[in-house]
């Protein structure tokens, strides 16, 4: 979550004089992370309770089995700091390290936020001045995750410190993540390293120099269609700067939050699967219903998100309001997404000679989990509005 939702022109990638930069470790975050979110439900309610529910649920309802892994803490967990500079959770949180423990043993990983700034994006303590305090304490408490939020750090330090110098700012941004990855580093505990800075400055061409082993390309996603469909359909050109340990990050899922329809919510899990995006659940897991359990833990489409390739995916073809996506796998298999972004159902027709198969390649219908057969080398099907066929292609 941020506050800062107007990216800053991007410019030419800039070298940190004097700053030691870790390369991102591809054994961490080897596929992209799957797991759960706090804030696009909870937002700033969020206490111990939610979060141990959430790892019961995430347990109970299957998500663990197909692959969900860590239950992560966005912002307002923050307390104050003690006498020595140590953060300490507030009351929402009595005890960070047995909430840890809880959730490891349910199997899973917990995560947690903070900011290079002074402040958080909610205004509460960051982690400015205090980073190696704070990696040691996360890393004593158990965590297994660290989403960094770039915010005050804007005003507090880039354009106080900078005035009117993007490229200076932007070195300064990149300093702080790097200062945090090498504090995280020290502490000897693996945690994810996950930047949120709103995908300013390229991040995608620097981000795993200074340890992260996902980035956020762009502002906010929020409960919509054009929200999502604005985000997802233009990370055009990102694709050759993803893999294993590092990876692009089109925002969490909005998926069963209740301000989009069922084809829309599976328009949204098929995208940010082609994407190779992590897939981080946003909803309320004790509230959910089938549909929405069937979207988030549909084991085809997951595992085209968690092919070991690590290929993020890219669109091969655009005609008026529909878009074929698709993303190549491990097998020599390709996914592909046949996207109608119209208001109105479109047949939609995938040439097999136009990705690179034979006419008698096999094909098979991700969501009824059906083959289906392509006629003298092509395949059409009529897309709903705002809706997808995923396919998975072999020969």
């Amino acid at each position: 979550m941020s506050k800062f939702r107007l990216a800053f022109p991007a410019i030419l990638l800039l070298s940190l004089a004097g700053a030691a930069l870790a390369q991102t470790d591809s054994t961490l975050a080897a596929t992209p992370p799957m797991g759960w979110n706090s804030w696009n439900h909870f937002a700033g309610r969020v206490d111990d309770a939610d979060v141990r529910a959430a790892a019961d649920y995430m347990v109970s309802s299957g998500m663990k089995a197909a692959g969900y892994e860590y239950v992560n803490i966005d912002d307002t967990w923050e307390g104050q700091r003690d006498a020595q500079g140590f953060i300490h959770s507030n009351s929402k949180f009595p005890d960070m390290k047995a909430l840890a423990d809880y959730v490891h043993s349910r199997g899973l990983k917990l995560g947690i936020y903070s900011s290079p700034g002074p402040k958080t994006c909610a205004g509460y303590e960051g982690s400015y001045g205090h980073e190696q305090q704070d990696a040691e304490t996360y890393a004593k408490w158990g965590i297994d995750y660290l989403k960094y939020d770039l915010c005050s750090f804007i005003p507090a330090v880039m354009e106080k410190e900078a005035p009117h110098d993007k490229a200076k700012q932007y070195q300064l941004m990149q300093a702080a993540y790097t200062k945090m990855h090498n504090a995280l580093v020290a502490t000897g505990r693996p945690i994810v390293f996950s930047l949120c800075q709103y995908g300013w400055d390229d991040v995608w061409k620097w981000g795993a120099s200074v340890g992260g082993n996902l980035w956020r390309t762009t502002g906010d996603i929020n409960d919509t269609y054009a929200r999502m469909a604005d985000i997802g359909f233009n990370q055009l050109g990102l694709a050759q700067y993803a893999g294993p340990g590092h990876w692009n990050d089109p925002d969490m899922l909005e998926v069963g939050n209740g301000g989009m329809s069922f084809d829309e919510y599976k328009t949204h899990m098929s995208l940010w699967a082609i994407l190779a995006a992590p897939l981080l659940a946003g909803n309320d897991l004790s509230k959910m219903t089938p549909e929405t359990l069937s979207i988030l833990t549909n084991r085809d489409v997951i595992a085209v998100d968690q092919d070991p390739l690590g290929k993020e995916g890219s669109r091969a073809f655009a005609v008026g309001m529909t878009e074929i996506w698709t993303k190549p796998l491990s097998d020599g298999a390709l996914a592909a997404g046949l996207f109608n972004r119209d208001t109105e159902p479109h047949p939609i027709t995938l040439n097999l000679s136009d990705v690179g198969f034979q006419a008698n390649a096999t094909l098979r219908d991700l969501w009824t989990h059906q083959d289906v057969t392509a006629t003298n080398g092509s395949y059409t099907v009529t897309v709903p509005p705002h809706g997808v066929v995923m396919l998975r292609i072999s020969q």
